[in-house]
């Protein structure tokens, strides 16, 4: 199959780590980039065999350019996903989609009068390990679910620098908690009831505990934090029959069934223990080449959705976002 070409729109961490994965498949190639920062963008560029715009409009429009990735920090993806779509180009945009609901509402909207490809780069709906959680709950292995827990404690708030700048959004909700929120609605649904607390310090939150209360009456316990490793990254979701747990949940590309001590069930994806992002990448360029417009699995309502429910979160909490550029 011809290579699928991308135009990147940000080339910091995350912008590099994915770049690498996709040029080494085959499958794809970098047409474009852009980032405010022209030297960072030629050094993109040289890297990764693209072209660095001055623009981000001359980036999108570039020849050959098939689909746009967005990968800036969480405060810059509203008004670049929103150009991409105004000039008809089909967009991958990374988690969080947006900052709020309200913007991610606006983009869906646009996308549709526009009738532009548009989806979120969330690795846990493309994951072949979550996907068969999924599965294992559809096909009735755990019984009636008694107990949803998810932890995320890992001290990031160093990992880049947007994570810890109040003026790109930073702080645990936008970047970690989503996880946890994103795999409980993809289990069971908008929940019915939402309860929060957190902590803020420095314009950002540094974590928080969510209680989400579903209509099966399940309540699903997340906690996560920037600052502190109490807990790591595990997943257990305990039923009559047995129990599901995971590590490293958000990526990881193994998950174990037990039905007691002597049985267990051990699931492993193709490829690595971690995923990579080739899953979103290859699946959302099957999407466009086949003139859909909207991922096979990631419906922009559950998008939405999900934007709605960190909402709830962030006014629970006491979460404002009021030094954004």
């Amino acid at each position: 199959m011809e290579k699928f070409r991308w135009c990147f729109i940000g080339t910091g961490k995350l912008g590099h780590q994915v770049a690498g994965q996709l040029l080494a498949s085959g499958r794809h190639e970098i047409v474009s980039c852009y980032t405010r920062n022209m030297d960072n963008a030629k050094a993109f560029a040289e890297e990764f065999h693209c072209k660095a715009y001055g623009s981000a409009e001359e980036a999108i429009l570039a020849d050959g350019v098939e689909g746009v990735y967005v990968v800036t920090p969480h405060n810059a993806h509203f008004r670049y996903v929103k150009e991409a779509l105004e000039l008809g180009k089909p967009v991958l945009c990374e988690k969080a989609f947006t900052v709020t609901a309200e913007e991610t509402d606006s983009l869906i909207a646009l996308a549709r009068e526009k009738k532009v490809y548009l989806a979120e780069a969330m690795w846990t709906w493309f994951s072949p390990a979550a996907n068969q959680v999924k599965l294992w709950l559809m096909e009735d292995k755990l019984g009636k679910v008694t107990d949803a827990n998810f932890t995320y404690h890992m001290k990031s708030v160093k990992y880049a620098p947007r994570v810890s700048d109040p003026k790109r959004a930073g702080g645990a909700l936008l970047d970690i908690t989503i996880y946890p929120i994103t795999y409980a609605y993809r289990l069971w649904g908008y929940p019915v009831k939402i309860e929060s607390s957190g902590t803020i310090e420095n314009g950002i939150d540094y974590g928080e505990d969510v209680m989400l209360t579903f209509e099966n009456g399940l309540t699903a316990r997340i906690s996560a934090s920037i600052v502190d490793m109490k807990g790591l990254e595990k997943m257990t979701i305990s039923g009559e029959k047995g129990k599901i747990q995971a590590s490293f949940y958000h990526a990881t590309n193994q998950v174990i069934y037990k039905k007691n001590i002597f049985q267990k069930e051990v699931f492993k994806g193709p490829g690595p223990r971690i995923n990579s992002y080739l899953d979103e990448f290859d699946a959302v360029a099957e999407d466009i080449r086949a003139g859909r417009l909207e991922s096979k699995m990631v419906p922009l309502q559950a998008t939405s959705d999900v934007m709605h429910i960190l909402d709830r979160v962030r006014k629970q909490i006491g979460l404002e976002y009021t030094e954004l550029e």
